[in-house]
This record gives structure tokens, C-alpha cells and sequence, in this order.
């Protein structure tokens, strides 16, 4: 039996992203995202918000901490990840976060103090031009970092 492990988000980040190193120098961030629903139930008006924790990896994540702050758009595709540790304290704690594979920049004037822009990112995580596709990286995301080194960045369009 095949299985299947897909997210598709689109909305604005909670805060500004938190970008950290591993110990062998892979670049790792962590990020919020809020996603609104809205919806009508018997004729009255209802929204509510899903509160999202992602990571991202390698270039992706270098990228996304110089384009994007809090309040920035962002359309993510990933996969979940549930993770478990024991807490300071002793207890277990376990959380599902999302790990971005593919990433898009939306509206405009991404990282000049606001909300997305152009562009986009692969598993790579090498900006290019809207509307590209990237095969999902497997692993712990240090797979996604090889590769794609031959980009030219004067194709960012902002």
C-alpha cells in the first residue's frame, strides 16, 4: 500500500524567522505561519485561524530569512513531521510541524518590509522564477542542500 505525506499552505508568518546553524554548518529555520478559514454558517460570518510551526533547510532557509519577516505571505509545500523529546522537566512532549520542500514568494515587495514577492524556492533552495516544481527531498533535509549549485541570482525578480 503506497502512502502519501503532502502540505500545501498558503498564509502569513507569525513571526520573523529564527535562523540557527547545525553543528556541521546546515542552515535551519523555524518559522510560524497563521492560516485563516473563513465560512458561512447560517448566514452569519465565521473565521478561524490554524497556527502552523515549519522548518526549513539549506539554502531554503537562508533565502527565506533574508526575503521574509512577520506578516510576510508565504506559499509552502512540504510534508509533516511528527517529532517526540523529553522536556527539561522530565515529561514527554511530542509536536507535528510542517518541513518545507518548495516554497513561493506571494504578493509584493517580498523582504522589503512586507508581505512576499516573486520568486520562489526548491529543495535546493535556489530562488527562481514562478510557477518551477521541485522533486520533494527525502531525509532530515541536509540531502536538500546538495546540489543546485550552479544558480545565477541576478534572476530574482525584486
Amino acid at each position: 500500500m503506497a502512502n502519501f505525506n503532502k502540505v500545501i499552505l498558503l498564509g502569513n508568518l507569525t513571526r520573523d524567522i529564527e535562523l540557527r546553524h547545525t553543528q556541521s554548518g546546515m542552515a535551519l529555520a523555524k518559522f510560524g505561519m497563521a492560516i485563516n478559514r473563513k465560512w458561512t454558517q447560517n448566514g452569519e460570518q465565521k473565521e478561524s485561524t490554524c497556527f502552523v510551526d515549519l522548518t526549513a533547510w539549506g539554502r531554503q532557509a537562508e533565502v527565506l530569512s533574508q526575503y521574509v519577516k512577520k506578516g510576510s505571505q508565504l506559499f509552502v509545500e512540504g510534508r509533516l513531521e511528527y517529532s517526540t523529546w523529553e522536556s527539561q522537566e522530565g515529561g514527554k512532549r511530542s509536536k507535528l510541524e510542517v518541513v518545507v520542500e518548495n516554497f513561493q514568494f506571494v504578493g509584493s515587495g517580498a523582504g522589503r518590509g512586507g508581505a512576499g514577492g516573486g520568486g520562489g524556492g526548491s529543495d535546493e533552495g535556489a530562488p527562481r522564477r514562478s510557477g518551477g516544481r521541485a522533486a520533494p527531498a527525502g531525509g532530515n533535509g541536509e540531502a536538500a542542500a546538495q546540489g543546485g549549485g550552479d544558480v545565477d541570482y541576478g534572476d530574482i525578480p525584486f
